[in-house]
């Protein structure tokens, strides 16, 4: 039998213009000079740059960590024009909701960066709540509301109907604002995900902000690679279609960001 045909220097080719598909362990930098960047799935618009920060979940130090930095990668690498897409669910989970609130919702931004914020899962349960939904009360409460309730310096046990009033009207008006979604380039940035075969545009919110499957498993084309976080990992995953950044801060896992310029992609997590 004859052997198949080696074409020295092909594989090697080949790998060099792969786009890497992984969701095991990668290198995330706890530095800015430690940062390494590997091929992304699609590309930015030239001269731009997006941090996207997975789910933040009530934990105010890993984020002000993350914005130190993103804040010393920027000023290592300047010369794009650079901004902050959040990918919700600031709170619950973890110890301080309103700290993580009163941080994202303070002007100006804490890194300099103009930012934009999405709606997650949990911030829909409790604006939800706020608007008269009973059912969306008890999901909040059993969520990790309570908690929540106890970080803004209220009784767990408050009223429903009393959280209105009691919350800061300033934190309120920034729940209020979140987005569904942000597009960039080849990226779509959402919170949770997207139905597989719909157009961008018609996505529904229940979907953006709660979507898990069918869309972690298919490989099929999404129209856009989603940037998402909601389902937690202990590892980024990153593949053509999609990149997942909920690694868990709230529950004793990383806070990360993905880096995203040109058709590259690196990660910072603290």
């Amino acid at each position: 039998m004859r052997r198949p045909l080696r074409r020295p220097g092909m594989r090697a080719a080949l790998d060099a213009a792969a786009i890497p598909t992984f969701s095991g362990p990668r290198a995330m930098a706890e530095s800015a000079e430690a940062i390494r960047f590997l091929r992304a799935p699609g590309w930015m618009p030239r001269g731009r740059r997006v941090y996207a920060v997975g789910d933040i979940h009530g934990c105010p130090d890993k984020l002000r960590a993350l914005h130190a930095l993103i804040a010393a990668d920027y000023a290592t690498r300047p010369g794009k024009a650079a901004g902050i897409v959040y990918l919700g669910d600031y709170i619950d989970q973890g110890p301080d909701s309103a700290g993580v609130v009163e941080l994202l919702a303070s002007a100006p931004s804490a890194t300099g960066l103009p930012a934009i914020a999405l709606l997650g899962d949990h911030e829909r349960m409790l604006l939800d709540a706020l608007s008269g939904d009973r059912a969306a009360a008890t999901d909040w409460l059993w969520a990790g509301g309570k908690a929540a309730l106890a970080s803004w310096g209220l009784d767990p046990e408050l009223p429903r109907e009393e959280w209105e009033a009691a919350l800061p009207p300033a934190h309120l008006a920034w729940l209020r604002a979140l987005k569904l979604s942000h597009r960039e380039g080849d990226y779509l940035f959402v919170h949770a995900g997207v139905r597989p075969g719909i157009p961008a545009g018609e996505q529904s919110r229940d979907d953006l902000v709660t979507m898990r499957q069918p869309f972690l498993s298919t490989e099929q084309d999404l129209g856009a690679i989603v940037v998402h976080g909601h389902s937690s990992s202990p590892a980024v995953h990153i593949g053509t279609n999609r990149i997942g950044l909920d690694t868990g801060a709230g529950i004793g896992g990383k806070l990360t960001c993905a880096v995203l310029e040109d058709d590259l992609v690196a990660l910072l997590a603290v």
